[in-house]
Formats: structure tokens, C-alpha cells, sequence
């Protein structure tokens, strides 16, 4: 694996107690990077932190990314822990269920938003001031293909990772004058624990969709994302990028 110069970069991974938020944290910590895990379960964060602490420094809040109260209160945590922010990846979301539009839950809905499109509204309203500060920072959203394509019985999941895609596209032409880059990742199916809230019979629509006909590896993810997250990504802002084994058709 090479390494990336991170030396000295202050990173924020939300869902960063698994998956792929876990893996990126590896990626960035083997870069000189350190980082601050963010998530919902206490338990997870803890177990995390402890595994990747032989790696460099790292430290965890508890936060809940669809409070926006909670994201300020550990952007100051962080803040304060490193000495300031310069990276931020999103990689916090919810499945929601598989179901047609007609049968959705009104409650499954609005949890979906508030995790996977409004919570990235709330990390990236909070933090960008701390990267302006040294007018540097990469924020790096995970949306989905299903962002760009829709998957049937997944409108919820679709419509916010969709929004995501829209929210990068407009905030990385707001800080294009910066030195502050805003790009997002389209992954298809990756290897995680959130599948484990996905039919058998949606990922198997969503395999055979995939040219390469397999699922791709949170370590292939967190090779890309480590790119992103480096000061050599500086002539792309509000940019998509694929990892989606060739579905991807646009």
C-alpha cells in the first residue's frame, strides 16, 4: 500500500466506528493523518479507537450527525483535541427498508434524510468555518450509484444519496476560490455491515448490474478517498467519482 502525505492533517470520518468510515481511518492514520472517529454507538467508537491506535493519534466523539447541536459540539470537541479541522469525510448513513413508494414509512423516510443528506448539511455547514480559517480542506462525501441511477424499492436511499451528489456540486463552486475542495464518491455495493439491512433480493438486483459482477472492498474505497483527502487533489472540486465495478454509465 503507498502512502499519502497526510503529515500534520486533522481529519473528521462520521460513521467512522465501521465499515467504511473504519477502513478510511486506517488509510488516513497510515498517511500521518489524525483523526477524529465520529458516531452514534459509544460501544462501536470505543472498540475502534482502540484498534486503530497503534496507527497514530485518534480520538472519537459521540455524535449524532442529524442534530445539528451535537455536530457543533464535536466539531469544537475535535477542533480542540487536534489544534483544528482539514479534512472532513462523510461516511455516515442508513439503509432505510426496500420497499415501493406506495408502502414506504413516512417515519423510515425522514430518518433516511436526516442521516444520509441533511446530516452532511449539518458537518459540512459546521466545519467548513474551521477550514477557512487556513483557507485549506478536502471534504469527501460517500453518496451512491443509486444516487444516480435510483434503485427500485430503495426511493429514500436514492433521493438522499441524489442530494448528496447536488449539495457537493454546490458547495465545492462555492469554495472553488478557496483552497477548500469538495468532492463525492458513488460507490455500488461495498462489502459492509449496512447491507445486513438490505434484502437478499435488492443486492442481487444490484450485482447483476455490475459489470465486474462483484462487490467492491471498503479498502478499495479507502484507497480513492485517501487521494481525495490529499492536497494533490487540487484541480477538482464538486466532482463524482465512480467505484462501482463499471456500472456506472455517466
Amino acid at each position: 500500500m503507498n502512502q499519502l502525505d497526510l503529515d500534520g492533517k486533522r481529519a473528521v470520518i462520521t460513521g467512522g466506528a465501521r465499515g467504511m468510515g473504519f477502513a478510511i481511518a486506517q488509510r488516513l492514520l497510515d498517511s500521518g493523518a489524525a483523526v477524529t472517529l465520529w458516531d452514534i454507538n459509544a460501544g462501536a467508537l470505543a472498540r475502534a479507537e482502540t484498534a486503530l491506535a497503534g496507527r497514530g493519534p485518534v480520538g472519537h466523539d459521540v455524535v449524532d450527525v442529524s442534530d445539528y447541536a451535537s455536530v457543533e459540539a464535536g466539531a469544537q470537541a475535535a477542533a480542540g483535541r487536534m489544534g483544528g479541522i482539514d479534512l472532513l469525510v462523510n461516511s455516515a448513513g442508513i439503509a432505510g427498508v426496500n420497499l415501493p413508494v406506495t408502502d414506504y414509512p413516512l417515519d423510515t423516510w425522514a430518518a433516511v434524510m436526516n442521516v444520509n443528506l441533511t446530516g452532511i448539511f449539518h458537518t459540512c455547514r459546521a466545519l467548513v468555518p474551521y477550514m477557512a480559517r487556513a483557507d485549506y480542506g478536502r471534504i469527501v462525501n460517500i453518496a451512491s450509484i443509486a444516487g444516480k441511477d435510483g434503485n427500485p424499492n430503495a426511493s429514500a436511499y436514492s433521493v438522499s444519496k441524489a442530494g448528496v451528489i447536488a449539495l457537493t456540486k454546490s458547495l465545492g463552486k462555492e469554495l472553488a476560490q478557496s483552497g477548500i475542495r469538495v468532492n463525492v464518491v458513488c460507490p455500488a455495493v461495498i462489502r459492509t455491515e449496512m447491507l445486513e439491512d438490505v434484502t437478499e433480493e435488492q443486492i442481487g438486483y444490484m450485482l447483476a448490474k455490475i459489470p465486474m459482477g462483484r462487490m467492491g472492498t471498503v479498502e478499495e474505497i479507502a484507497a480513492m478517498v485517501g487521494w481525495m483527502c490529499s492536497a494533490e487533489c487540487s484541480y477538482t472540486t464538486g466532482a463524482v467519482f465512480d467505484l462501482s465495478g463499471g456500472r456506472a454509465t455517466y
